[in-house]
């Protein structure tokens, strides 16, 4: 039986699953887009862009407890019993996001974080502070949407996390309009609040669709052991602990950032590179999903679809950087002056090296998820974290005057550290996986 469905696997089939993830995680980097595009063209654009990526940064610490959720949805439930179970644990993390989002909006401790750990100026502390007073209830709304995104995933049903895309962006970009023609583009709050509206129709589309998915699973799954929440959370306490870390990342390198030539072109040419770059990259972000629903069945033309996609990425960067696609792309749909435009372009070039390695990265993480080692993400993302803060540091010492590039050479290190860690120890438990192999067969011969 396990032959005859290999044999039935085809690039086709991959091609029909993948390409609308693909769709939906890249229209979600074009939400960002939108975003940015809209703030550049207020009057003081490297101020509010500012302002508005460090409030964002805090937006990705605090939602990627949500994020993991679709990983580990689609990961472990197959039926209604680890349904509940799973939506008890998203209930925890959304509970624990609101709290967080609150004591960083409305306490001490937020305005200590945002000025000593992200190295913010005491100019800008208000104005980020109004944005991520907008932001923090993006963080509830994600955690909704990912926890039904895992079970439309895992149920084949990836249409419909485009199609949810697709109205989110629809309404994203009427109200960028409305705010651009009616001259109130006066603070990044304006990009929160855009992007608060595209996560809350987002959310309610794949709640539509997940609820209807949800009741058609059995009840219970013959021989699938996931029934209680302490199960789920087995798997998914390993990848919130490595998460916590690798979230570091960004905070690190906009707080590190502000200690170069120009804290406020440095920030807001980072953003802008790194927004293009994760443009380019989120279309391959689900290549995990591939690993996780198709391997098993035949690994070899999954390798195969990964070969030919992980070729794209770094190619797309390239004709970004160094063709005159970038800079009318920059100057004429996002609006960037010509000074962070030539900025934002450097800083651009140097994100080739992290799309020649993403796309594998992701790969090696989908059979991490799938053989349930999730610790080893622990390991890898530590040494992202301390490869991107020692290349920070380094370059803020020996060449501050690089900027939003010290950004994207230090994420792209980080990057190749994870991915070396990853690789080191599949392959060693490959290796012991073949020494007891031998073993076995050799004692069975005795």
């Amino acid at each position: 039986m396990i032959e005859s469905e290999s044999k039935q696997l085809t690039m086709r089939q991959l091609f029909a699953f993948f390409i609308p993830l693909g769709l939906s995680a890249s229209l979600v980097t074009i939400s960002h887009v939108i975003i940015n595009s809209t703030l550049a063209r207020s009057a003081h654009p490297e101020t509010i862009i500012a302002s508005y990526a460090i409030g964002l940064s805090m937006l990705g610490i605090i939602e990627r407890p949500a994020i993991l959720l679709r990983q580990t949805c689609s990961a472990l439930v197959r039926d209604r019993i680890s349904f509940r179970a799973m939506s008890v644990i998203a209930v925890y993390m959304i509970l624990a996001m609101a709290a967080g989002g609150l004591i960083l909006s409305y306490t001490p401790v937020g305005r200590w974080i945002f000025l000593h750990a992200f190295g913010a100026d005491e100019a800008l502390l208000s104005r980020i502070l109004n944005v991520y007073r907008v932001l923090m209830f993006v963080s509830i709304f994600s955690a909704i949407r990912c926890l039904y995104h895992g079970i439309i995933i895992s149920n084949m049903r990836t249409k419909w996390l485009t199609i949810g895309m697709i109205v989110r962006l629809a309404a994203m970009y009427a109200l960028s309009l409305f705010f651009i023609q009616t001259d109130r583009v006066t603070s990044g709050q304006v990009g929160a609040i855009i992007f608060l509206v595209g996560m809350m129709i987002e959310a309610g589309v794949s709640v539509w669709e997940g609820r209807k998915v949800a009741r058609s699973l059995p009840e219970k799954l013959k021989d699938h052991p996931v029934e209680k929440p302490k199960q789920i959370f087995q798997f998914y306490r390993p990848l919130l602990f490595s998460s916590l870390i690798v979230i570091l990342v960004g905070p690190s390198i906009n707080a590190l950032l502000g200690k170069t030539s120009d804290f406020e072109l440095a920030v807001a040419s980072f953003a802008i590179a790194a927004s293009l770059a994760q443009l380019v990259h989120s279309f391959f972000s689900y290549m995990h999903q591939i690993v996780l629903n198709f391997y098993r069945r035949d690994k070899r033309i999954v390798l195969r679809f990964a070969t030919l996609l992980s070729l794209i990425p770094p190619l797309l960067i390239g004709i970004l950087g160094y063709t005159p696609v970038g800079p009318w792309f920059m100057e004429h749909v996002m609006g960037v002056n010509e000074r962070l435009m030539t900025a934002s372009l450097y800083a651009l070039r140097i994100f080739m090296l992290y799309e020649l390695v993403f796309p594998w990265l992701d790969f090696c993480n989908g059979i991490v998820l799938l053989r349930g080692e999730t610790r080893i993400m622990l390991f890898s993302q530590t040494a992202n974290i301390v490869v991107t803060l020692t290349t920070l540091i380094a370059c803020i010492v020996l060449a501050p005057e690089w900027n939003g590039m010290i950004g994207s050479l230090s994420q792209s290190l980080g990057l190749v550290a994870e991915i070396g860690v990853v690789l080191f120890v599949l392959r060693a438990a490959s290796r012991k996986a073949e020494r007891n192999l031998a073993t076995g067969l050799t004692s069975h011969k005795g």
